[in-house]
Order: C-alpha cells, then structure tokens, then sequence
C-alpha cells in the first residue's frame, strides 16, 4: 500500500548539503500499525515529511496506493494530503473555537464538503472512540486524552488510506498515551486503518506490527512483533536499540 524506495534528502548547512535521508526504503502493507523509531537526527522527521508530500526528497520513489507521488504537481499533491493521507500530531492540533464535533469534522470543512455523509460519519467516530459525551463541547473543557482520541477521529474523517502520527503520546502521561494507542488499534480493528507512527516510546511501540530502526540516515533494523505478547516484544525492541546505541538505549529514547 505504501512503497518507499532509496529515498535520499539532505538539507544545506552553511552552504554545504548535509545528507539526512541516504537512500531509505520500506513499505507499509493494508491495514498494517507499524512504528520508526530511532535517535535525534536519524531521518524520522524527515522521512514522515516526505510521506506526507510537505517536503521533496532530492530522489527516490514514494508509492501510495499505487499512485507515485513524485510524479505528481503541487494541486494533486494537496489533494493526496487532504484526501489520502491523515495526521495525528503530539500537540493535538484543535482549534479552541470549534467544538469536538466540528474539530472531527474540520478536514471536510476546508475541503467544503461537509454533507450528510460526512455528519453521521462524524457521529460514527464519536461513539466508536468514546467521545461521544463531548462532541459539544471545546477542546480547554476535555483532558489530553480525549483530545488525542479527536485527533484520531479527524484523521479518520475522509477514509485516509494512511494514518501518519508524530509523537501521538509525547505529551501524554502512561493512562493517557495507552489510551490513544489502544484507539489506534481500534482503527485499525474496525475501520482497516494503515497507520505510521515516528516515536521515542518503546511501550508505544511495543503494540505495533512492526517495528523500523532508524540510524544515520538509513534502516538499521526492522523487527516484526509476530506471536510475541507486548511485553516480550517491547524486551526485543529494547534489546535493539541497545545494540544500535551501542549500549545507551537513553541516546535513542531521549
């Protein structure tokens, strides 16, 4: 479903190219919750940038369901952003004055496309993430979580075929962040949902497919959960990034 193939980006420093990306590739299957993680300065960031068609990689090829996005102008990429893709971000991204309900419903909005379908969609979300209760009320009167489970809500709005998450749980205490983990598996549960997260949280990580490691730019290692419960996954990951840091798992968690 998602196809990323020898992807290279650098950024100039002071003149010089400073190589960021350095020829990643990967790909995401339908219905798939998989995770990258890895240390400051890896590439995370800017491969989730390039996903999701906000930046240009120098090369290499990004396929989304079946449609390759370099081949594509800046109208049709926005359309890719509005209509393919759905984000999740660690600081919720609401706006104060629209309520729950409208927050849902904003990617529709912008789009001017907000019809019958789309109401009782919105209703839909509500209810299967249990905020049904608040969809009336403003983001200040609700707790983290429930802004989280909003955001998830909004991202699912207009059918993504992909789901991109940065930092989901970064600004959440334990209760809140397993909250917004355990909706995204509801997602993927009920509504077949594709979802990529970048984190720094190996427990958050611990509940996905699969897992990649980034270092330096490229794929260090992909680890698959299989038929591991959570908590011996959540050991492997661990494990791995040890061995990636060379034994500091905090320079890759940090």
């Amino acid at each position: 479903m998602l196809y990323v193939e020898n992807l290279k980006k650098s950024y100039m420093v002071g003149g010089q190219p400073v190589p960021v990306l350095k020829g990643v590739s990967l790909q995401l299957a339908q219905g798939e919750f998989a995770a990258v993680m890895g240390p400051s300065g890896s590439g995370k960031t800017t491969l989730l940038n390039c996903i999701s068609c906000y930046i240009a990689a120098d090369s290499g090829q990004i396929t989304l369901g079946g449609e390759k996005l370099a081949d594509l102008g800046e109208e049709a990429l926005a359309k890719v952003r509005s209509r393919k893709l759905g984000f999740v971000f660690q600081d919720f991204m609401l706006l104060d004055g629209l309520t729950v309900r409208d927050n849902i419903l904003l990617p529709r909005i912008i789009a001017g496309g907000v019809d019958d379908e789309g109401e009782r969609y919105a209703d839909q979300l509500c209810e299967a993430f249990g905020i049904g209760h608040i969809k009336g009320k403003y983001p200040a009167e609700i707790s983290g979580g429930e802004k989280q489970r909003c955001a998830v809500a909004r991202a699912l709005i207009n059918h993504p075929l992909l789901i991109l998450a940065d930092e989901p749980t970064g600004n959440l205490d334990s209760k809140s962040s397993r909250t917004v983990i355990e909706t995204f598996l509801q997602a993927r549960r009920e509504l077949g949902a594709t979802i990529f997260m970048v984190t720094h949280d190996s427990f958050a990580a611990s509940f996905c497919d699969r897992v990649i490691l980034l270092q330096d730019g490229t794929v260090s290692d992909q680890l698959s959960r299989g038929g591991d419960s959570r908590g011996a996954f959540q050991d492997r990951l661990l494990r791995a990034i040890r061995e990636m840091s060379g034994g500091d798992s905090d320079a890759v968690l940090a």
